[in-house]
């Protein structure tokens, strides 16, 4: 073990269940969609969930327990499974990441809106990755930037507020400014600029990181849509890095080839055998200024969010040392995420 950090609290878990299919294969994926499912049947998933949260209520009521789904939110049943997530107690009764849907027309898309209205959901959010070519190239699927910009225009119409936020890059930098305007008027209510993480299929965005140097492509207004105060340069997460970080959101993923063995055991052990690979992954790096030693560029201008800089370095570690661990920042399987 390489080091013991403050104590660590558990302060959420999330059950999720990878069931449902993404129609899109974006470049930068958290969850590294390749077109199957990993999780485990609904109902299988959904009757183990109810389990779960009603053990670790009873256990830990200082913890807050939610279910969710993904790939995407394209659910057959989607009025059936809004309800269950409301029941359940999930964040997503209310709010839907609405990327990856399957192809709708004008018709259609109203259709849809109609129902997450009549469901109760309050807010929609797209992510939208440059102009219309860049976008759907990036997505991986023809015409997926028109039909974001038709959910857009049928969620205005059914009165659901909607958000949107745009990773930036030194790809798309340069029309950023313009894809802001065209988001205002679809509607959006409110407009993010980030920067893409290396977690996932986002690893391979690293050569096109942004640079401070580029921010000087965005207008003033623009710029005001991405956060500096998270959004730092190597050098000044260098200078002044953030605090070591205490509090956990446990992620317990019901997939097909955990089922079985979690449907035999209870809550407890299984949120506790996750807090321990959570324990035993972080004390196999060096504490960031030991990886900023060893990794870091003191005149660095990439930009980064403190946690990327420390995943990027904590990367960089494993290879060089070739270590063998579970990797508790995989979201497609059982882990956790320090915040």
């Amino acid at each position: 073990m390489m080091k013991s950090m403050n104590a660590v609290q558990t302060k959420s878990v999330m059950i999720q269940n990878l069931c449902v299919t993404c129609f899109n294969h974006c470049r930068y994926c958290l969850l590294s969609w390749d077109g199957k499912e990993v999780g485990t049947k609904w109902k299988r998933g959904v009757d183990l969930a109810e389990r779960y949260i009603r053990e670790i209520r009873e256990a830990r009521p200082q913890v807050n327990v939610s279910f969710s789904f993904g790939y995407s939110m394209e659910h057959p049943e989607l009025k059936e499974a809004i309800q269950t997530l409301r029941r359940l107690g999930s964040p997503m009764s209310d709010f839907l990441q609405c990327d990856g849907m399957a192809m709708r027309d004008e018709q259609q898309c109203r259709e849809l809106m109609r129902t997450l209205k009549e469901t109760g959901i309050r807010h929609l959010n797209f992510t939208v990755y440059g102009p219309e070519e860049y976008h759907d190239r990036f997505a991986g699927r023809h015409g997926d930037f028109g039909l974001l910009l038709r959910m857009m225009r049928a969620a205005e119409e059914a009165g659901i507020p909607f958000s949107t936020g745009i990773p930036v890059t030194q790809e798309n930098i340069k029309e950023t400014d313009e894809l802001i305007d065209t988001l205002k008027k679809a509607g959006s209510k409110k407009i993010t600029l980030f920067i893409p993480h290396e977690e996932g299929r986002g690893k391979t965005m690293n050569p096109i990181r942004l640079q401070k140097k580029d921010l000087s492509f965005l207008s003033t207004e623009s710029l005001q849509l991405l956060n500096r105060n998270l959004y730092r340069t190597e050098s000044d997460w260098l200078k002044n890095p953030d605090t070591p970080k205490t509090n956990r959101l446990i992620i317990l993923s019901l997939r097909a080839d955990n089922i079985e063995n979690y449907e035999k055991r209870d809550a407890l052990s299984v949120l506790e055998e996750i807090e321990a690979l959570d324990e035993e992954y972080y004390s196999s790096f060096p504490d960031f200024t030991e990886l900023a030693r060893l990794y870091g560029d003191e005149e660095g201008e990439r930009l980064y969010r403190f946690r990327d800089l420390y995943h990027h370095y904590r990367s960089l570690y494993a290879i060089d040392h070739k270590l063998d661990i579970y990797d508790v920042t995989d979201e497609r399987q059982s882990g956790s995420r320090r915040y």
